[in-house]
């Protein structure tokens, strides 16, 4: 069995995707049909920009999208479709790659959501309030622990349980210093602030919670072609509704990675596909399934590899 996963923020480079529509037209459509939805030239902003620009939150999350489903569209065009796999997933905004791609959203709509995502994110807490913090070398438990400890009067969480020895920590800047600290005391590898502006995936995004859920009211969403992996739930979800909430929860709950990978590994998945830039899936998916088959798609060389396979 198979599964499409698709990558989150961090993943970003300038230049991705270029190569892909360069040699597929389908995915030359791709970032077309995303620059008209925004009314913006955002592929021009990928493929030739500013870096930290390009970073921004707000350009981010369609931009990572975009390449995604350009590196699909390519497949699709070589006879790879969407039956080729059991389910889909995706970390954090590439749970919105997983359902477009299944068919569930529009590409149009995933943009524009994403868009707003990215933005209302952004603008939830003012910089400098918030932080988040990778922690290396202790279990999803314990973190949890920590992040309830060090939070005292404002908010610590466990954001993401990326794999069995990586978790992210998201909260108001003070209590996830302490939690850092912390984390080092009782063992961990390390702990590292990450550089990002706002507290993704904590109760402080409610703000963009509010406004996803306005958003996603307004806009169609079908059954995907195959289940999805819910990145809240860490079980599959194929009804519309249910697929609406859990993209609003999403917004401030945990990202529920190792789980979802440990749920796809027993439901006996052995093949995943990282679909888009970078490969920091495939590395978190071999930490949590060491015996899981893991290929990434990102440019036309990985798909003339896939065929020749």
């Amino acid at each position: 069995m198979r599964a499409f996963v698709f990558p989150g923020q961090g993943a970003q480079t300038i230049g991705m995707g270029r190569e892909l529509a360069e040699a597929y037209p389908a995915a030359r459509d791709v970032f077309r049909e995303v620059d008209e939805a925004l009314d913006e030239d955002l592929s021009g902003l990928i493929w030739n920009g500013d870096a930290d620009e390009l970073t921004l939150t707000r350009n981010a999350q369609p931009a990572l999208m975009a390449t995604s489903m350009a590196a699909f569209r390519a497949l699709e065009s070589e006879g790879i479709n969407i039956s080729e796999a059991d389910y889909v997933a995706g970390h954090s905004l590439g749970e919105y790659s997983a359902l477009c791609a299944a068919g569930a959203i529009s590409l149009q709509d995933t943009a524009r959501l994403l868009r707003l995502r990215g933005q209302a994110m952004q603008e939830a807490v003012p910089v400098g309030i918030g932080a988040m913090a990778a922690i290396l070398g202790l279990d999803f438990a314990t973190v949890d622990e920590i992040a309830r400890e060090a939070a005292g009067d404002e908010v610590c969480q466990a954001a993401n349980d990326n794999d069995p020895g990586q978790v992210v920590i998201s909260g108001h800047k003070d209590a996830v210093e302490r939690a850092a600290a912390l984390a080092k005391e009782r063992g961990a590898k390390r702990a590292l602030l990450l550089p990002v502006s706002a507290p993704f995936h904590s109760v402080l995004m409610q703000p963009a919670a509010a406004v996803m859920a306005d958003a996603l009211a307004g806009v169609d969403i079908q059954p995907p072609a195959v289940p999805l992996i819910a990145n809240v739930r860490a079980e599959p979800v194929i009804e519309p509704g249910a697929i609406r909430r859990l993209l609003v929860e999403q917004v401030t709950g945990s990202v529920r990675w190792r789980e979802s990978i440990a749920f796809l590994t027993e439901a006996g998945v052995t093949e995943f596909w990282e679909i888009g830039a970078g490969k920091t899936l495939s590395g978190m998916i071999k930490r949590i399934s060491k015996d899981a088959a893991t290929r990434h798609i990102g440019g036309p060389a990985d798909i003339t590899a896939l065929k020749g396979a």
